[in-house]
């Protein structure tokens, strides 16, 4: 029973803060847990729940988003709005992809380090998503290097440059991949609770282990 309920502790526990961190105006921007969400995902729950548990979770968030958003007269259902948003599921796919190349087992710092590298990987898909399909149609991103230059440094006027955004994804992807391998470790089977139930070998009839010595012979 122990091992059954810590099995549904830790995905609680991320569901949880994931989607308090998705409500509006908590964090600040690019200041995601999703990063650390996907790529734990992969690396502590094992088989097909690795992938549908946090891209549904990230699935039914957005779409609570979008929502809230297009009430709040944000056009977020356009098609290049959507394109740019798929993006984001690939990124978040190489996150599932790259935390399953990592044991539960891993070092804490190894962890940390996946979890920055997942954190690099999605600010450069999505940023070059967002200069691609430029949903809102800022005039920066021109289809050509500068432009796409443009959008992984500098970004747009009227917002904070993009590398402030990529401080915060960076931030963001440690403190939370921390946290999750922490969680992520702490509530592990021991090795004791792994072989709990394991049946032993039985003991050999006595009679079968020591054979009966044969009769003197008169």
């Amino acid at each position: 029973m122990v091992g059954v309920k810590r099995k549904l502790i830790l995905p609680a526990i991320f569901i949880l803060m994931f989607a308090v961190s998705r409500i509006p105006g908590l964090m600040p921007l690019n200041f995601s847990v999703a990063y650390a969400f996907a790529f734990c995902a992969g690396v502590f729950f094992r088989g097909p729940m690795g992938w549908w548990l946090p891209l549904g979770v990230m699935l039914a968030t957005d779409i609570g988003l979008n929502c809230y958003y297009s009430a709040h007269g944000v056009a977020v259902w356009d098609a290049a709005n959507l394109d740019n948003l798929a993006f984001n599921y690939v990124a978040y796919a190489i996150l599932v992809f790259l935390g399953r190349r990592f044991k539960p087992q891993a070092s804490f710092l190894g962890l940390l380090g996946g979890g920055i590298l997942g954190a690099i990987l999605f600010y450069f898909i999505t940023n070059t998503a967002s200069w691609l399909f430029n949903p809102f149609h800022n005039p920066e991103y021109t289809k050509n290097l500068a432009g796409w230059l443009i959008a992984l440094t500098k970004g747009t006027g009227g917002y904070p440059s993009t590398w402030e955004f990529f401080r915060n994804t960076l931030l963001s992807g440690a403190l939370f991949t921390a946290l999750f391998g922490a969680l992520g470790k702490l509530t592990a089977e021991s090795p004791a609770e792994k072989n709990a139930g394991a049946r032993e070998p039985e003991a050999e009839d006595e009679s079968e282990a020591a054979p009966e010595p044969e009769e003197a012979k008169t």
